[in-house]
């Protein structure tokens, strides 16, 4: 957790939750992933998840759903594609390697999710990766969030400083042109649930709280809302799901729900997602490929 000096240069609007004291976590071993902020609520994910044989056929998980989503204030429809895929990392420029006799390498799980999504004038894109270390299926490493329309282009990243996230913007919107935050560490990201919530005990059916930071998905650059949200498990009914599923809840607040379905069978695919604000996700095809070779 950040000390409370560092607390206080955060938004004001931000809210701050489960603060301790100032003391910082020991460093991590050289070259080692630096230790989770996320405390009691590992207990609840299967941190071997993506460490199966299943992710080292060097082929990626290519998901596509048909979605919808407002924009102008009617619902588009369009396609999603959320691709999953072990990559190696380089310590030196944190990036995918094109050495793989370097010393510093260490594996992560690449999520992209990709959309264009047609309006009456123009079409918005967006691309969004997400990357996790192998061995944490729950503590974000980075994230990269770029939209691009014709009113402009937009990028956010998040990295991980092992004490804190820093979050650096870069908009066309007035009063969020440039600039960087600082956020708390001990939080998820929204656009990380479709793969994050894929790791669960899901036979436990647990029932925890977790600070959620709201999706980066957008073309502004606003300072983001963190919600103290309620995550329950249960099994889905069989009409719910095109297969037999588990159904996640995560209740970001009073009246604000946004719920998963994952297949029963692992790897537990997300299989269908509703919003509290319209956006829905339900699974059309999937496969696995090569999808960078021609």
């Amino acid at each position: 957790m950040l000390c409370f000096a560092a607390l206080r240069r955060l938004p004001a609007a931000l809210p701050v939750l489960l603060l301790t004291a100032c003391s910082q976590p020991a460093p991590p071993a050289a070259g080692g992933p630096p230790p989770s902020s996320l405390g009691s609520i590992e207990r609840h994910f299967d941190r071997q998840w993506a460490l199966s044989k299943h992710w080292d056929d060097g082929l990626a998980e290519v998901a596509t759903y048909a979605a919808e989503r407002e924009v102008y204030k009617k619902k588009r429809t369009y396609e999603l594609t959320i691709i999953t895929v072990k990559e190696d990392f380089n310590r030196a420029f944190d990036v995918k390697t094109d050495d793989y006799q370097r010393p510093d390498l260490f594996a992560v799980m690449k999520v992209n999710e990709f959309c264009q999504i047609p309006t009456d004038n123009y079409p918005y894109h967006y691309l969004t990766s997400l990357f996790f270390r192998r061995e944490d299926p729950v503590q974000l490493h980075k994230l990269t969030s770029s939209s691009q329309e014709w009113c402009g282009n937009t990028f956010k990243a998040l990295t991980d400083s092992a004490t804190a996230y820093q979050y650096s913007y870069n908009s066309y919107w007035d009063g969020q042109g440039t600039g960087r935050r600082s956020l708390p560490r001990d939080i998820v990201l929204e656009d990380a649930l479709p793969y994050t919530l894929r790791s669960l005990r899901f036979n436990d059916q647990p029932l925890f709280e977790v600070n959620v930071l709201e999706t980066q998905q957008t073309s502004k650059a606003a300072e983001p809302k963190l919600y103290r949200a309620g995550v329950r498990v249960a099994r889905a009914a069989d009409a719910e799901a095109p297969r037999p599923s588990w159904r996640v809840t995560v209740e970001l607040e009073r009246g604000k729900a946004n719920v998963y379905w994952f297949d029963q069978r692992y790897p537990h695919l997300l299989l269908r997602h509703t919003a509290w604000d319209g956006r829905t996700l339900l699974l059309k095809n999937e496969r696995r490929y090569a999808y960078w070779q021609h």
